[in-house]
């Protein structure tokens, strides 16, 4: 059996990373960020963009939410929440080490960081997220949708991010 630790983690969640990881005995799901060096090394190994240490210390210290997977007492897999507590929820950060892909460690820290939000949230939180193409067949299977499909779509400041 797998060792978890996150309050509210659906047992769903852990039955599936187990059997879909041989080496789960020693995986945690925990509530708790990365530190600043394994943000920054996630986020680059996993091809988003590139954050400095002065970027990643407050996006961690000021998340409304954070799932990690460690394996061995290494951050192999995050996520995190950013959002005002009350009806705006957006998931960021989603990030697996490619050695520790297709384990099901992303759908876990997306189904916690989900509970989470429904816990805590009044009724009908928005919650939303920007997919890269890889990500998305995993959010459409939790039942997130392209937002143009229903008139409002994503945009951004011109210039304001040059590294995709």
């Amino acid at each position: 059996t797998s060792t978890i630790y996150a309050p509210g983690v659906s047992a769903r969640s852990c039955t599936r990373m187990a059997s879909m990881d041989p080496h789960a005995s020693s995986m945690d799901l925990r509530t708790q960020p990365p530190s600043v060096a394994d943000y920054v090394h996630l986020r680059a190994t996993c091809g988003l963009t590139t954050k400095t240490p002065a970027q990643a210390e407050p996006a961690i210290r000021n998340s409304w939410a954070w799932a990690t997977v460690w394996v061995e007492e290494r951050v192999v897999a995050m996520g995190r929440v950013i959002g005002d507590g009350g009806w705006y929820f957006h998931i960021a950060d989603m990030a697996t080490l490619p050695e520790f892909q297709r384990r099901g460690y992303g759908r876990a820290i997306l189904e916690h960081l989900l509970e989470r939000i429904q816990a805590a949230a009044p009724e009908t939180p928005w919650i939303t997220l920007f997919a890269d193409p890889p990500g998305r067949p995993l959010y459409a299977s939790m039942g997130f949708l392209p937002t143009a499909s229903h008139g409002c779509e994503g945009m951004e400041l011109a210039g304001q991010i040059v590294n995709r």
